[in-house]
């Protein structure tokens, strides 16, 4: 008996694992309590003469913040705070479908920028001299039928078959079997249409005079912008022109027309001084830049052909002859 006394007076008040007391309701703060608040909320519950014991807080544990103080003063309850809404994005962007043209104008220009070593010779030319000879040409022009209104790019046509016939050379291809030489000269002329591009061809283009080189493209352009043209008009074609001078732009590279070797690129012509006879002077200078694939023409083959192609805009007479 003595024992077992023992053991009970040693035994804890409370077995392990027991279950806790059931809690007691807390009675509200009485004044004077402490009553968690945020240093700022203290300062307006004061100046505003609020019981910061009667006042709910909305804040981490409870504590009183600058809202609670705000809602009390105006008779709400504070509200909790609302969670951050991501905001909508709208489309940045409006997304048409591809053309067939498109999809033929982007594989071929990614195609050329890849497979084809691109590189770049420019040359400036003073065209004068040929605005002079276009003015006297267009001045000349018969009424009805048979009339003409030469541009510059006509003139530019011209001058770039008249150059390939004189370094053949450089009117040619790539093929997995060998180069193409062409014996035949035939231009093609980039034109924008609502699509993208297209290059409609003035065949033959080194055996006609300036007057047939104005009055064929100007048919071929506005039937390409209408979408008239047959395939045989726009497709082949050993050489290509893109002439953006009409648009102010000095100087550009343009991608190569596969499989062709070459494009030329033209600038707008603009006044700038330039040396003559060792005097600076002004002088109507237009730069051209030839895009060349390396593996059908060599560096030296390009600049005789620029030369070629300069003297012949230079000395716009010698086109005629």
């Amino acid at each position: 008996a003595a024992a077992a006394t023992k053991a009970e007076d040693k035994a804890p008040a409370e077995a392990p694992g027991a279950p806790p007391p059931a809690a007691q309701a807390v009675p509200a703060p009485a004044k004077g309590d402490r009553v968690f608040a945020s240093p700022l909320a203290r300062r307006m519950a004061k100046q505003a003469g609020l019981d910061l014991a009667r006042i709910t807080g909305s804040g981490p544990h409870g504590r009183i913040v600058k809202r609670d103080i705000e809602a009390a003063l105006a008779g709400e309850a504070p509200a909790a705070e609302a969670a951050p809404v991501a905001p909508v994005v709208a489309p940045a962007y409006i997304e048409t479908p591809l053309s067939n043209t498109r999809k033929v104008i982007a594989r071929r220009l990614a195609e050329s920028k890849r497979d084809a070593p691109h590189f770049y010779l420019t040359i400036d030319c003073a065209i004068d001299e040929l605005l002079k000879v276009r003015k006297q040409l267009n001045g000349r022009s018969p009424e009805g039928e048979g009339a003409y209104r030469i541009s510059v790019n006509d003139f530019v046509i011209g001058a770039a078959a008249l150059a390939l016939r004189q370094v053949p050379a450089a009117n040619a291809s790539w093929s997995d079997t060998g180069l193409r030489l062409y014996q035949v000269v035939d231009i093609s002329v980039a034109v924008a249409i609502p699509d993208g591009l297209i290059t409609p061809i003035v065949r033959n283009a080194d055996h006609k005079g300036l007057a047939e080189i104005s009055r064929e493209m100007k048919d071929l352009a506005a039937r390409a912008r209408e979408g008239k043209l047959a395939p045989e008009e726009f497709q082949g074609g050993t050489f290509s022109i893109s002439n953006l001078g009409m648009f102010g732009i000095k100087e550009f590279a343009a991608v190569i027309n596969p499989p062709q070797g070459c494009i030329l690129a033209v600038g707008a012509g603009e006044q700038r001084p330039v040396v003559s006879d060792g005097a600076l002077a002004v002088a109507t200078v237009m730069s051209c830049t030839l895009s060349i694939d390396h593996r059908v023409v060599d560096g030296a083959v390009g600049a005789e052909l620029l030369a070629a192609f300069k003297k012949l805009i230079e000395d716009p007479l010698t086109m005629l002859l």
